[in-house]
């Protein structure tokens, strides 16, 4: 797949991008033969229509592209690539329509048609390559579409090819790319070094637990990124119906997502000292499994009442949150494909996050409507602290009555993050159908947010 930009050329394809609304005056600017060939084509303007218009040798002149009604564009996240998709292969350059304010997520979308996963069978992107326009940062596009790349490739991949052996071997690839470290604890070296519940977790298969540690960056503020790795979970003992279990291959999806926004940190160079922790596991059953009742000590020192074996990637991200506590970071980002109550909440297309940091909320709300990857705030509602207190230990993993499930989740991992400020995200990370600029499958949900949040966050 060509997620980058087409090298600038005399022979690219002038694009004029055309609304509905301003089909009429746009006709009217041009020879009477243009207006002929666009009506007969029956070319209206519409979102996702394209026509190509010959000049007087019969080769194509220019390409028009619709850009719809402002309802229809406020409902697609990348509406420009709606119509990409429909364009024959090619090299083109946007010539008129596209709002500047508009322009690099339009390009991004463009970027992004170019995306499949083919790793088991050939698929069929859009083959329309762009020039960059002048003044777009053609460089950090063609790094958000890269990072999408790494993440949709990651949670599309079954767990047969993507188990913790290969999460982690994703993560040691892309620390070698930009000149991280990568350390791994592993097996009963998680006993060994105080990380009980990560190891607890995924003893039960046959690939060992572990978590995984990459650095990057001596100077300027310390952002820690904390992604739950488990890369299958059938539910544990607490064994999911065939239906729950269907896409749970994409349970690693929190740290597919951290890895994305990692390589964007770091291919862009960001003056800030980054800390990526992935647990990674698979929640399997096997007579060593972890069982419901069964009462777990953390890293921190909390007991944790098992109610639901289910409810792990808590377990194993509280662990990891613990770490990412004792080195006393500026900012701690957790990302997890964590409840089903937040899908209840805000279906899959936005990303709810919780933070006790307003400031920090209206700058990640701004950054997600500018990046186009909408985010929504979600409360740390302290009253439902005691849903969370089950009294036989100091907490519980899956509170009884199905209530503010989403929420829970959330109060329940801050309780390992002690004083620093922290961020967490209960993530989807799944296009359930074909979308422009999204394929079906995995997505990336919160990254781009967060790396346009990024310096007003940590005064970058």
């Amino acid at each position: 797949m060509t997620l980058s930009f087409a090298s600038p050329s005399d022979l690219s394809l002038p694009l004029h991008v055309i609304a509905q609304t301003d089909l009429d005056g746009w006709l009217n600017n041009h020879p009477d033969r243009v207006a002929t060939w666009i009506k007969a084509s029956g070319f209206t303007g519409a979102l996702g229509q394209v026509a190509l218009i010959p000049g007087p040798d019969g080769a194509p002149y220019f390409a028009v592209a619709g850009y719809g009604k402002t309802t229809g564009r406020a409902r697609r996240r990348f509406p420009l690539a709606a119509a990409v998709e429909s364009l024959p292969e090619g090299t083109y350059h946007i010539a008129s329509g596209v709002p500047p304010e508009a322009m690099d997520t339009e390009c991004l979308g463009w970027l992004l048609t170019g995306y499949a996963f083919d790793r088991y069978a050939k698929q069929s992107p859009s083959k329309a390559r762009l020039v960059a326009p002048d003044g777009l940062d053609a460089t950090q596009i063609e790094v958000l579409a890269q990072a999408e790349a790494l993440t949709r490739d990651l949670v599309n991949t079954p767990t047969a090819d993507m188990g913790p052996d290969q999460l982690q071997a994703a993560a040691e690839s892309l620390a070698q790319e930009f000149g991280a470290s990568c350390d791994v604890i592993k097996g009963q070296d998680l006993l060994d070094q105080n990380f009980p519940m990560i190891h607890a977790v995924g003893r039960a298969s046959t690939q060992d637990p572990r978590l995984i540690e990459m650095n990057w960056g001596s100077a300027g503020p310390k952002l820690t990124l904390v992604g739950k790795g488990v890369c299958f979970d059938t539910g544990g003992l607490n064994l999911k119906p065939g239906n729950s279990m269907g896409l749970m291959k994409k349970d690693m999806g929190g740290s597919a997502n951290v890895l994305g926004l990692a390589r964007m940190i770091m291919a862009l160079d960001l003056p800030l000292q980054l800390r990526v922790l992935i647990p990674a596991v698979e929640n399997s059953v096997a007579g060593n499994a972890f069982r419901p009742g069964d009462i777990l000590t953390s890293r921190k020192g909390l007991t944790v009442e098992i109610n639901n074996t289910d409810a792990e990637g808590r377990l194993v991200l509280a662990d990891a949150l613990t770490l990412a506590d004792e080195g006393k970071p500026d900012l701690v980002i957790s990302m997890a494909t964590l409840t089903g109550a937040a899908r209840v909440a805000v279906g899959p297309d936005l990303a709810p996050f919780y933070t006790d940091d307003d400031s920090a909320a209206a700058a990640l709300a701004q950054a997600g409507k500018q990046a186009a990857d909408p985010v929504w705030r979600m409360p740390f509602h302290e009253p439902y602290e005691a849903m969370i207190e089950p009294g036989i230990a100091d907490l519980d993993n899956a509170p009884p009555g199905g209530f503010a499930g989403s929420i829970t989740a959330a109060l329940f991992l801050r309780r390992f993050v002690g004083d620093n400020r922290y961020m967490h995200f209960d993530i989807y990370s799944w296009q359930p159908s074909k979308a422009p600029g999204r394929s079906k499958g995995g997505l990336g949900q919160g990254p781009r947010a967060l790396l346009t949040a990024l310096p007003e966050m940590l005064d970058l």
